[in-house]
This record gives C-alpha cells, structure tokens and sequence, in this order.
C-alpha cells in the first residue's frame, strides 16, 4: 500500500459554499497513480467544514448556506462571544457538518457520483485562510 499527503491552502469566501473539487484534485498529483484506494481531507479549522453535494447548481450553494443559517442562527443567546456574533453559531455548524471526508479511489479519479462536488463551506462573516490535509491511500 502506498501512502501520500499533500495540503492545500484555500482563501474561503465569507459565509458561502465553494465547490472545490478541482482544488482538491490539483494538490494530489499523485492521485493518478491510485489504483484502488481513499483521499481522506481533513479541515483544519473549527468554524467551517467539508461536505459533497450537488456541483452543476449554484442555488444549493446558496440554499445551503441559508439553511444553515435557519437551523443555527445567530440571535440565540451564545456564551461562548468573544470573537463576534458569528463565532459561536460558526463551531455549531461545523460540528453539524463536518471537516473531514472519505472519498472512494478507482484508476487514478474520484469515484464522486456525476453530481457530487467537494465543497469548502465558510461559516463565519468574513473570509479566511484554509488549510486541508489530504491523504491519499491505496494501491498502486
């Protein structure tokens, strides 16, 4: 089995979900020598997260992002302030959503479905620097 690690570095946009499964596959060059084998991202952050969704329609972007907003909103009376009003329901949904995925490996591409695209999901107000651990393993 071979192993190999990469980490990508996303600027995010504030309170949105970018898809970026082409970031993703470009700081894994050596994805295409994957024959059978996993790519596990890891976010390394507590205010935004990871999920696949739909790629060929911006509105589920959107939509996401306001659904989020509806189930976790910002007017609920959080002790945990210190960063601004956006912090806290950031953590929430973060832990809701997620930083890590497991994404399926076969002959060197991602076995996402014809649909599906890696989203970066931003969950406080403003923008940040991102980074995210991928590792790829498998067999060559």
């Amino acid at each position: 089995m071979s192993m190999y690690q990469a980490q990508l570095v996303v600027t995010s946009k504030a309170s949105s979900a970018m898809l970026i499964t082409d970031q993703i596959v470009k700081a894994c060059p050596d994805l295409s020598r994957i024959k059978v084998g996993f790519l596990h991202l890891f976010l390394r952050h507590t205010s935004a997260s990871l999920t696949i969704n739909e790629n060929a329609d911006p509105d589920v972007r959107r939509d996401l992002t306001m659904a989020l907003d509806h189930v976790v909103p910002e007017s609920l009376p959080y002790e945990h302030d210190a960063e601004g009003s956006d912090d806290m329901p950031a953590h929430v949904k973060a832990s809701l959503m997620g930083v890590s995925l497991q994404i399926p490996v076969a002959n060197g591409q991602l076995l996402l479905g014809t649909w599906q695209g890696i989203y970066l999901c931003e969950h406080r107000a403003t923008s940040h620097r991102r980074e995210i651990v991928c590792t790829l393993y498998g067999m060559e």
